[in-house]
């Protein structure tokens, strides 16, 4: 971890990303939560994520083709550079003393969930280009730690800021967030790799199916391990209406829940790198995909102190997942199709989600979260049954001569 700590490249990387996670981050936690408390918000707010979850769900295959074609770079600069005008605009509306409605949070919302939309694969594309396969276990650990400490500062900052400053304020702070993340990545040294002759780029998102089809065993085995990330995303709609309507807390507690899965998705960025070393990525990975499966089977059966510590164990199970998962795509896809590959992966999570959120969405409606969550439980022990299973009895036996 020292090493990749002392490239410049990757602290330029680090500071952009810190700038912009935190002040999109008090923006995504505060949007959510303004939803949740209007009138009829409940509902209204697990429409607005389906709805978003769809559009994802449509762009997400192109984003990937994308980052495989263009300057990695320069996409992210400009996604920064777009999401700054468009919140400086919202906020704007606010100092001169338009009142904010439903349809102003959804479009913020909107906004900040494409920014993730185009940050995430395009980061991790870029990552693998520019550094060595030796550095990816610990680049993923200390980028896990960047990104959940980046999100505990938020949580702690939006508890504050939701009490005290006005929406307007919060959004003109995401603003220069994205301000200093586009000065850093300026700053960045980067050259596109020329590695577009090595894979037909002009099937675009057919070549990471193409290339799953080769690999039935890691494609089960990558699949069914995102379920804990989709199983957070989830979450995203579920705790805010569980917190607010069954355990009547106050934003305040939202916050401080964010902020404990970071701190356990903090353990498991500095954790994971040492564990992967010594026990490998795949089992690494099954290991936190049943830690997950059993925290969320647990959470609707205990009070509110035991709840917020589960949030520990959520996180070091997804995050502990996603580290170990990530190291072993970067080692395992090769870099110029790595975009598509894992564009193919987002895209069947979103449908998932996009079908999971439309049938919790109604339940929720007849006042059946409980029920929500038991079937998010059932869904993810499968998950952490299908891994296993795909590691034993396919991937451990068929991958390393597949892969050479």
């Amino acid at each position: 971890m020292k090493e990749i700590i002392t490239d410049s490249r990757f602290r330029l990387i680090l500071m952009a990303n810190i700038a912009s996670s935190i002040g999109s981050g008090i923006t995504m936690i505060a949007i959510p939560w303004l939803l949740v408390t209007s009138e009829n918000g409940n509902v209204l707010f697990g429409y607005i994520t389906i709805g978003m979850t769809l559009i994802n769900f449509i762009v997400t295959p192109y984003i990937g083709t994308l980052v495989d074609r263009v300057s990695r770079k320069n996409l992210l600069l400009i996604s920064e550079i777009i999401c700054l005008v468009a919140i400086l605009l919202f906020s704007i509306l606010g100092f001169v003393g338009l009142t904010y409605t439903i349809w102003h949070y959804t479009a913020i919302y909107v906004i900040g969930s494409l920014y993730y939309t185009i940050f995430y694969p395009t980061m991790f594309a870029m990552n693998q280009e520019i550094f060595n396969r030796n550095q990816y276990k610990s680049l993923n650990g200390t980028m896990e730690v960047q990104g959940q400490l980046s999100t505990m500062i938020a949580g702690a900052v939006a508890s504050y800021l939701l009490v005290h400053w006005e929406l307007q304020s919060i959004l003109l702070l995401n603003v220069f967030s994205y301000a200093a993340a586009a000065y850093f990545y300026v700053r960045l040294p980067y050259k596109k790799t020329n590695n577009t002759n090595k894979m037909n780029t002009r099937k675009g998102g057919w070549e990471g199916i193409s290339y799953m089809k080769d690999h039935p065993a890691l494609f089960i085995f990558l699949l069914f391990s995102t379920f804990p990330f989709l199983g957070v995303m989830i979450t995203n709609y579920l705790f805010p209406v569980y917190l607010s309507d069954v355990l009547k807390v106050s934003g305040e507690i939202y916050a401080i829940e964010s902020m404990i899965y970071a701190i356990g998705a903090i353990t498991a960025g500095l954790a994971i790198p040492v564990i992967a070393q010594k026990f490998g990525n795949e089992l690494t990975v099954i290991v936190g995909v049943i830690l997950f499966s059993f925290a969320i089977s647990l959470i609707v059966f205990v009070s509110l102190p035991i709840y917020l510590s589960l949030m520990f164990f959520l996180a070091l199970g997804n995050s502990g997942t996603r580290v170990a998962r990530n190291s072993f795509m970067m080692d395992h896809i090769p870099n110029e199709i790595i975009g598509r590959v894992d564009g193919l992966f987002r895209t069947v999570g979103l449908l998932f989600r996009i079908l999971t959120l439309a049938l919790f969405t109604k339940m929720i409606s007849s006042d059946l979260i409980i029920i929500c969550f038991l079937i998010l439980s059932g869904i993810m022990v499968i998950a952490a049954f299908t891994v296993f299973i795909s590691w034993k009895n396919g991937l451990n036996k068929t991958m390393y001569e597949k892969l050479s």
